[in-house]
């Protein structure tokens, strides 16, 4: 019985694995994401066409960590690599420090739509993104300078 419960565990876990391939096969990918500011950014592949993002950055009021969900598409094309676009939501989380606007801990929701294209032969891709956020604190403030260019590995 032992046995059987651990093989059906194991069966489900390699189909899973199997299904969350993204970027030519791989599930990972690691870089950076800059426009107003400079991020570190982290994806990864839970299904075939669906992904999480995390970033920790700087931007012109100070810092943040955002988290978001993305459901990818292809784009048809001629060209030999990988052309997809991706639309999400998620939070964003961080310091806010703006003479404009009240100083302190920052928290909203997010929204994202962007393309991306992933070299054939080499694990690198490349992205240009919108990520806008409507924020509750410090202040109820929309933050529309989301655009962003995005260089990443993939693993």
């Amino acid at each position: 019985m032992k046995r059987s419960v651990l093989f059906l565990i194991a069966a489900m876990l390699l189909t899973f694995a199997a299904q969350a391939q993204g970027i030519n096969g791989s599930r990972n990918a690691i870089g950076i994401r800059g426009g107003w500011g400079a991020e570190l950014s982290y994806q990864r592949y839970i299904a075939p066409e669906n992904r999480i993002e995390g970033t920790i950055g700087v931007n012109r009021y100070g810092f943040s960590v955002e988290g978001v969900y993305q459901w990818m598409n292809d784009i048809p094309s001629e060209a030999p690599g990988e052309f997809k676009w991706y639309a999400g939501a998620g939070i964003g989380l961080g310091d806010w420090d703006c003479d404009d606007f009240d100083k302190g801990f920052s928290a909203g929701i997010l929204g994202q739509i962007g393309i991306e294209y992933a070299f054939p032969k080499a694990p690198i891709m490349l992205s240009l993104d919108y990520r806008p956020g409507l924020y509750f604190a410090p202040e109820f403030n929309f933050d529309w300078s989301g655009f962003a260019l995005g260089l990443r590995f993939y693993f």
